[in-house]
């Protein structure tokens, strides 16, 4: 089937147009409305969804509940609760009325037989702006056809079109819409009529059948405007997003916080876009689209494959056509073969996004397609992969945003390997946030199974993992497509670990492909700046064969230790917990017979460690303002509980003793709103064979809290989180906010209160046997005076090594070789060949091993439970 051909536009229009009040200058409209001529597409409709109030306050869980249904459509509408009835701040007269934007012509009768394109040598994107100073090199294509500002108004074969006010833009809508559909004239016309249809305005239905009608046997020149991926940064978002300015703050704060507000939905819970630094504006920023009648979105996929909702504001309907995923290439065969000419000239159309091709024409290849009509206050979900199409039936203003739940990894990293094969460049990278959400999924792991915390969020990210989770499996995906790659290098380059800033300045991509290159990279010497992907590395040439290297942000074994981290092994699960996993992970392999052994050999046993019959409980608040001049700040601690002091070398440093149960309260910088101070809790917990964990958390929403390994590494995290927000709300205008805190600028003991001498003098008190040696050691040493003799000092240091209570292993201790060869072959006479094997292996790499020390400590807990 060929198309129709139909003559080039006719550019000398100017005796044909006309001022319409309040708009810019544009054509009459010359095409005039035949009911008798409708090309109305006959196809089913996706389906629709009606949540209870119930349902609707978990946006990821509710779609995650209907994806089953609706995926198979490759679209569905989603109708709110009657209660859900948000404002809507762009229907303030301040911005109604002066407000600008900018909009595009779209020639809606040549949107499927385009005119002849000229060839490029390079093809252009429009890069989605960032809201932030970082560079980056990201782009995206657009999802429909965008043109960019100041670019060649070619691009496309769009043009650049006026700016309007949405006051004037409406005005301009309605006329059109009334002069092409008659609605004056037949107003007239039934009015004289007896007995006739007083019907005038046009149906959805009648809109729909002109549309295609249009598009399909265009007879006449139509050309409207549309107002499309206008920035919220800019104009506004169409949901409210400060509350406290608003007048009725009860009424407005449930739609400030809703999932559903597209300004929150990227970054919810259980989204890995929660995990993308930047604010990409059309990806984790919501992007507005003013329409008219006809003003078109083409043909496309989400960029990355990823999921869209759409929130239709105000106005005229908004007609949707979705093909499922899984028929995506079936589109593109049809569209390759009733456009062939057009795919001639240019190849990569489809990255383009420039055409409409009629669902009457797919059903004919037997592609399946469903309409969906949207309505003022409803929501459209696309799924991943899924091509959609549509117009506006009238003036109206719709919202979107991305959103990437779990299951979206498998069909993101389909599209990373696709954009590669096709030279396509990337908006995010795909790698950093599928380790991002992997190491979230075993910090929530750790919470359950070790800290015994259970709450919405870990039980959600529980969820994915297993051995056969959603999330599990897209990492070891992965993983065995990175294991492939590499030893496909094997001796061609020098192998060796990826510095931690390799991209954090700028982000690195393969100057072949531009695949991303978070997780790998390949270069020279010779060459700094060049660097490709594990698949184009032939392309890296040197000089000198040795200068070639493969920069591994983790190793193969490392990356095995993550998959079996989220199948639930706790060996990996406490390496990737801890603060210092790099390291130790970087230092040794661990093989899968390793983590079988040890778990054999250490068991499962992650019990509290043994409290002293010391406790005591009280609130006061205490200042560091007395404080020795290096530690003096205008930091105020209040002092919740002081806990107990715990036999073991972790539960103290040489700074400090951290009592088991301590708890206490500071004021800072609030992390989701800076222009606050709010209260924060620190405290420390039990974790096992880890010794302590220390927690923060903001105590207005208990859920914001960060566990690591020391104080210090907590207070760094909320610095970090805090960083971020300031530098969201600076891009977004902002004023009145806080400096950025630099690496450093707080101290987590401090914080904590365990620089403030009221505190340190309580603490001290709960360990009057001085149990806690490296502590009481340390400050022995500080305190002799410069006259104390080295015999004096190894006395003291004898004395405190010596002391022992409740099992406590003193370094005191010795046996002969006679005792410790009989006392350890009992020992291993009881161990099968696995856990000797195992042990042989800790023994040989000696105390400098974090297998060693992991040993120690589980033998330690064991005599101290014997001794009880």
């Amino acid at each position: 089937m060929k198309l129709k051909d139909y003559p080039s536009r006719n550019t000398q229009k100017n005796d044909e147009s006309h001022e319409s009040p309040g708009s810019p200058r544009h054509r009459k409209v010359l095409a005039r409305w035949d009911p008798n001529e409708a090309c109305r597409p006959d196809i089913d409709d996706a389906p629709i969804f009606y949540p209870t109030e119930e349902d609707f306050q978990d946006t990821l869980g509710y779609i995650a509940s209907i994806r089953p249904k609706a995926e198979a459509y490759g679209i569905c509408k989603i109708v709110p609760p009657p209660s859900w009835k948000p404002p809507c701040p762009l229907k303030e007269k301040e911005v109604w009325e002066r407000s600008k934007f900018s909009t595009r012509i779209q020639h809606v009768d040549l949107l499927q037989n385009r005119e002849p394109m000229r060839k490029k040598s390079q093809r252009k994107r429009k890069r989605r702006r960032q809201f932030n100073t970082r560079p980056r090199r990201r782009a995206r294509s657009e999802s429909s056809e965008a043109n960019a500002a100041g670019e060649s108004e070619e691009k496309f074969g769009f043009k650049s079109g006026s700016d309007f006010t949405l006051d004037e833009f409406e005005r301009y809508a309605d006329e059109f819409k009334e002069s092409h559909f008659r609605v004056k004239e037949r107003a007239q016309e039934s009015s004289a009529e007896i007995g006739q249809d007083k019907r005038c305005s046009p149906t959805v239905n009648d809109i729909e059948g002109e549309y295609w009608r249009i598009i399909e046997q265009p007879t006449d020149e139509v050309e409207v405007y549309y107002g499309a991926d206008l920035e919220t940064g800019t104009l506004g978002s169409g949901f409210p997003k400060d509350y406290p300015l608003m007048t009725d703050d009860s009424k407005i704060s449930q739609y400030v916080t809703s999932g559903w507000n597209l300004n929150n939905l990227p970054r919810l819970p259980g989204s890995v876009l929660g995990f993308e630094e930047c604010n990409i504006s059309g990806v984790v920023v919501p992007w507005l689209y003013i329409g008219m009648c006809f003003s078109s979105f083409c043909w496309h996929v989400e960029d990355h494959h990823l999921y869209s909702l759409n929130y239709h504001h105000w106005g005229d309907p908004k007609m949707w056509y979705g093909v499922p995923g899984n028929q995506a290439s079936s589109l593109e065969q049809a569209m390759k073969k009733h456009l062939s000419d057009l795919f001639e000239e240019q190849p990569d159309l489809l990255n383009e996004l420039v055409t409409q091709l009629s669902p009457s024409v797919l059903k004919s290849e037997g592609v399946p397609v469903y309409r969906v009509v949207q309505n003022s206050g409803e929501f459209v979900l696309t799924f991943p992969r899924a091509y959609h199409a549509g117009f506006n039936c009238g003036f109206n203003c719709a919202e979107a945003v991305n959103v990437a739940p779990v299951d979206w990894l498998q069909h993101g990293q389909n599209a990373v390997e696709l954009y590669s094969t096709q030279l396509h460049k990337t908006s995010i990278s795909h790698d950093k946030l599928l380790l991002a959400a992997a190491k979230e999924a075993v910090q929530a792991l750790w919470e359950i199974s070790v800290l015994k915390k259970e709450n919405p969020d870990n039980l959600r990210w529980k969820s994915f993992c297993g051995k056969d989770g959603m999330l599990t499996r897209a990492i070891k995906a992965r993983v065995d497509l990175e294991e492939k790659r590499i030893e496909r290098l094997q001796g061609a380059a020098r192998i060796q670990k990826m510095e931690r800033d390799f991209d954090v300045n700028t982000e690195r991509e393969c100057i072949s492909c531009f695949y991303d290159l978070h997780l790998s990279a390949a270069c020279c010497n010779c060459s700094p700046d060049r660097y490709t992907c594990l698949k184009h590395a032939n392309l890296v040439t040197c000089c000198d064969p040795e200068n070639r290297q493969v920069l591994l942000r983790h190793t193969i074994d490392e990356l095995k230790s993550l998959v079996g981290a989220l199948e639930g092994s706790m060996f990996p699960q406490r390496a990737w917990v801890s603060n210092d996993h790099r390291g130790r992970l970087g230092q040794k392999n661990l093989s899968d017979s390793i983590l079988a052994a040890h778990n054999k050999l250490f068991g499962a046993d992650l019990s509290p460690p043994m409290k002293s019959e010391y406790v005591e409980e009280t609130t006061h608040k205490v200042s560091s303002a007395d404080s020795d001049p290096e530690q003096r700040t205008n930091v105020c601690v209040e002092l919740i509980t002081l806990g107990s002091v715990v036999n073991g070398k972790l539960w103290s440093n040489k700074k400090a003793i951290f009592p088991l149960g301590y708890k206490s309260r500071v004021m800072f910088y609030n992390i989701c709103n800076p222009l606050v101070k709010s209260r924060y809790t620190s405290e420390v917990m039990a974790g096992g064979l880890l010794g302590p964990l220390f927690k923060v958390t903001l105590e207005e929403l208990p859920h914001v809290s960060f566990v690591h390994m020391s104080a210090e590494e907590c207070w760094s995290s909320v610095c970090k989180r805090l960083n971020q927000e300031i530098q969201t709300q600076r891009s977004l205008g902002k004023e009145g906010l806080p400096p950025m805190q630099p690496p450093g600028s707080i101290s987590g003991l401090e914080m904590f209160g365990f620089n403030t001498p009221s505190v340190v003098e309580a603490i001290e008190a709960l360990d009057p046997h001085h149990k806690s040696a490296e502590y009481w050691g340390n400050k022995a040493l500080s305190n002799k005076s410069s006259s104390s003799t080295g015999d004096s000092l190894a006395a003291e240091k004898n004395s405190l090594e010596t002391r022992s209570a409740g099992g406590e292993i003193t370094e005191s201790f010795e046996a002969t070789t006679e005792e410790t060869r009989s006392v350890f072959g009992r020992l291993l006479r009881k161990a099968n060949r696995e856990e000797m094997e195992m042990l042989h292996m800790i023994l040989c790499r000696g105390s400098t091993s974090s297998l060693w020390r992991v040993a120690i400590e589980t033998l330690t807990d064991e005599i101290q439970k014997n001794s009880k």
